[in-house]
């Protein structure tokens, strides 16, 4: 396991870059995964506005007039916080991060002063000196054609923000105790740790519907084109869940891997994720335990973290992250075939849903019970996925066939 960018690179090249530590290997895929959906919806996006499901904007702007105080101030202001925390992190590389966790320096009260002056003055500067150039003695109005695209950023901004919020609260309410556990020690750790994917999706939906009805993009064409990208880009988040090894992993697979699998490399059947980056030790209800790597171990060990899982277990991530790339595959062949608005989205519902609901029979979750019925909360919210899906599947093209006698 790799729990952050720095450990990937040093353990695969040899190479030893101390300012990776301060990239989680969690994170970076996640931001690859936005990534890749923004340029999946933009494509879509330019490719539906060409069929003329979405309309370009006519914007006015001003051109020529001189540049406020606030746009400076603001400039000035972003260059004081990096100078402020970013140049100093760079300066102080081996000092902080001898400490093990980089990342808690962001949220501290460290950092140089005269560095943020510096460069908060200087782009401060280059900014008044751009204005000053550009400045007409008439400032004129110019209209431009935006396209629909141009939504983009703010739709996964809104998509990001949301799905944040939706994960962490989630998460809360399927584990109360962590609530209180942040507390009682407010630290960036507890603060940032315990993510749930379906609160994410759910709260990051209902911003991008939001979002779209803000600015008229029609919702049903915007959910179809958002579903490949959203299914590739949960895939790619799994691969983060995976290499960085926090704790999206199943139940104990002490088994000996088929012999119809021995193709596949052992640790795709059972792994024993070490050097997790929750640092697992000591027994869990799951079954498992973590325990300390030693020296004749077949793995590194990494300094705040070497421990393992004893039995190791199913890599559910890794599964999770096939599925998706294959359900994006899916999705994506058959966008241009299927013509009523909604369905493709409804087909995203149901394959997400169906897919998460197997994955939890071999994943480790807290339990939940309900009129004497066992299940997680991942498995309710995949069972509605699933059947939302299968009735919008059904529903949307009823719906279609009305709107079209009705006129």
């Amino acid at each position: 396991m790799y729990p952050t960018l720095y450990h990937a690179i040093y353990d695969l090249f040899g190479l030893e870059i101390s300012a990776l530590k301060i990239v989680n290997s969690f994170g970076f895929f996640v931001a690859m995964a936005f990534l890749v959906a923004a340029a999946l919806l933009r494509r879509e996006m330019d490719r539906k506005q060409s069929m003329g499901l979405f309309q370009s904007t006519t914007q006015k702007i001003r051109v020529g007039e001189p540049v406020s105080g606030m746009e400076i101030a603001g400039q000035g202001l972003l260059g004081f916080l990096f100078g402020w925390k970013f140049l100093y992190l760079i300066f102080n590389a081996s000092e902080l991060f001898a400490s093990g966790m980089p990342q808690e320096h962001l949220f501290s009260g460290k950092g140089s002063v005269l560095l943020g002056l510096i460069m908060g003055g200087g782009l401060a500067g280059i900014r008044w000196r751009q204005s000053r150039s550009s400045q007409l003695d008439k400032p004129r109005t110019e209209s431009t054609e935006l396209p629909a695209s141009q939504h983009v950023g703010g739709i996964i901004t809104a998509a990001a923000i949301g799905g944040i919020v939706g994960a962490k609260l989630f998460h809360l309410l399927e584990y109360p105790d962590e609530l209180v556990r942040f507390f009682t020690d407010p630290s960036l750790s507890n603060f940032l740790g315990g993510l749930t994917i379906y609160g994410g999706l759910l709260m990051g939906g209902l911003a991008v519907f939001l979002y779209g009805r803000k600015y008229g993009l029609k919702f049903l064409h915007l959910a179809d084109a958002t579903a490949p990208g959203l299914m590739l880009g949960y895939g790619i988040g799994r691969i983060g869940c995976q290499v960085s090894g926090d704790g999206d992993w199943g139940i104990p697979n002490p088994n000996p891997q088929p012999t119809w699998l021995q193709w596949l490399p052992e640790w795709t059947w059972s792994y024993a994720y070490p050097n997790n980056v929750n640092g697992v030790y000591g027994p869990r209800s799951a079954g498992y335990t973590g325990k300390l790597i030693e020296p004749t171990d077949p793995w590194p060990i990494f300094d705040g973290y070497g421990t393992y899982l004893d039995p190791a277990v199913f890599p559910t991530a890794f599964y999770e992250t096939v599925l998706a790339t294959l359900i994006f595959a899916l999705l994506w062949s058959l966008r241009k075939r299927i013509q009523i608005p909604g369905q493709l989205f409804a087909m995203y519902l149901i394959f997400n849903g169906f897919e998460r609901f197997w994955i939890e029979k071999i994943r480790v979750n807290a339990i939940m019970e309900m009129a004497g019925i066992e299940f997680t909360q991942a498995e309710l919210i995949a069972t509605l996925t699933f059947l939302a899906g299968a009735f919008l599947w059904f529903w949307f093209p009823r719906r279609n066939h009305h709107q079209a006698t009705s006129h």
